[in-house]
Formats: C-alpha cells, structure tokens, sequence
C-alpha cells in the first residue's frame, strides 16, 4: 500500500518510538501531525523532517491526557480540511514499579490516564471520520504486558490488557466499515521509557538492558510501518515482537 501524501497523526512523538515512526513514515512520502506535550522536542524533529523529505509535518502540543485538548487538536484538523488517514496511538508510559499493596495511587493514576483514557480520546476522536470516509487505520503501540502480568508491574500490565481489549473490540466494532486496526507490542525496546518509570534514575533505568540487545524504536517503527503498508485487504491485528534475547517478560538472556 503506497503511503505518499497520506496523513499519519501520532501520538507521543516527541521522542522514542513515537519519533522513529515519524521518521519512518517521511521516508515513503508521507505528511504528518506530530503531537505530544513537548513542543521544543517536536518543532525540531518536525523541521528536521521538513528539510530532509518532501512531506508537509505539523507539530501540535497535546496532553492525552486532556480529553478538552484531544478534542481541540482534532476539531482544528477537521476546521483546516486535514484528514487523518491513519492514527498511530503512540503516547504511554509506566510509572514507578511496586507491588499492589506498596504501589503510589498517582503513579497508576497517570498510567491510566495515557494508556487508556488518552487512547480513548484519540480514537473516539478520529475514528468517527474514518467511518464516514470508509477508509482508515488505527494501530496502537501495545507491550507484552498485555499479554502476560509480572512481578511489581500489576498496574502497567493491566492498562495494556486494556489496550489489547479496545484493540480487539474496535476491530469488532468498525467491521465493515473499512477501517482496518492493529496493535505492534513490543519487548524490551531502549528508549526513555525506563528512566520515566523509575522517575528519573538513570542508572537504575540502565540495568533494565545490561547485558542483552533490546529492541530500538526503529525496529518498532519498522513493524509499525509494515502494519501500514500491507494491501487493503489484509490485516495486521497483533504483531508481538521481541528481542532475540528476551523469551517472555522477565525472561532474558544477559551476557556477563
């Protein structure tokens, strides 16, 4: 499927995968919304991309989160005649790691806010003109945590059970409509994403990858875009993709 001058909207791309999926998908011509709450981080990667392919980019600041500010980002695409092809529903994160009983409530708070909720808006948001267009892709950045639970990690798991759930049922859902939906759940990939779960320890966040090869953030771009590139009638639902060196969550392969 060509990509060229479609419009992608990702979420939480201001950084990490996010950021290599933009880059990917500048690669084969398309124009994007790049939106996340950092806005320095985003104008650079946007004019960075401006400058280096013939694609049209707009950075826009948006907390998932706010359900007001999903609905303005889109109202205004809608106002400027911009459709949005295909939703990239990238903003996540995990927030501290602790059991149950010991977990910090604002920690899971701020997980179920973006992982779901923020997911939630996007889609309940974009989704509606893609049905009336009869065309159009959601693919969501799941984990492995939906597929299985660990030690510590109740809380993050369970909001990406919840992302494979809104995953499956929107398939369901937007049956016949022909929009298609899939979900790329990665393993161990290196990005930001340990030192925002551990709150800024950077050594702590280190010893998440000692030892092992992990994944990139292309590497999940890379699957994110060969979600999209599949003919119209063939469906990605559920890509699982994990380094060589890690077997199942807490299951890895570290070299002394």
């Amino acid at each position: 499927m060509n990509l060229d001058r479609t419009t992608i909207l990702i979420t939480g791309a201001s950084s990490g995968i996010g950021a290599a999926c933009a880059r990917a998908f500048a690669k084969v011509g398309a124009d994007l919304i790049l939106a996340a709450r950092r806005i320095d981080r985003l104008s650079d990667i946007a004019e960075q991309l401006c400058s280096t392919h013939d694609v049209d980019v707009r950075a826009m600041p948006l907390d998932v989160r706010s359900r007001e500010a999903v609905g303005s980002c889109v109202q205004a695409l809608e106002e400027d005649g911009v459709t949005v092809d295909i939703l990239v529903n990238n903003a996540g994160l995990a927030s501290g790691l602790a059991t149950v009983q010991e977990g910090d409530i604002e920690d899971w708070e701020k997980m179920i806010d973006t992982n779901i909720k923020g997911l939630l808006y996007l889609t309940r948001a974009v989704v509606p003109g893609m049905v009336e267009r009869g065309s159009g892709h959601v693919i969501n950045i799941g984990s492995i945590a939906g597929h299985e639970t660990y030690p510590n990690g109740a809380v993050y798991c369970a909001t990406k059970h919840a992302v494979a759930a809104i995953n499956r049922g929107l398939a369901i859902d937007t049956l016949g409509t022909g929009i298609r939906v899939s979900s790329v759940d990665p393993g161990l990939v290196d990005t930001e994403f340990s030192i925002v779960r551990f709150h800024g320890d950077q050594e702590r966040a280190d010893g998440v990858y000692k030892g092992l090869t992990p994944l990139s953030a292309d590497d999940v771009a890379d699957a994110v875009l060969f979600c999209a590139t599949r003919p119209p009638h063939a469906n990605v639902r559920e890509m699982i993709l994990m380094p060589t060196d890690q077997a199942a969550a807490v299951h890895v392969n570290r070299k002394e």
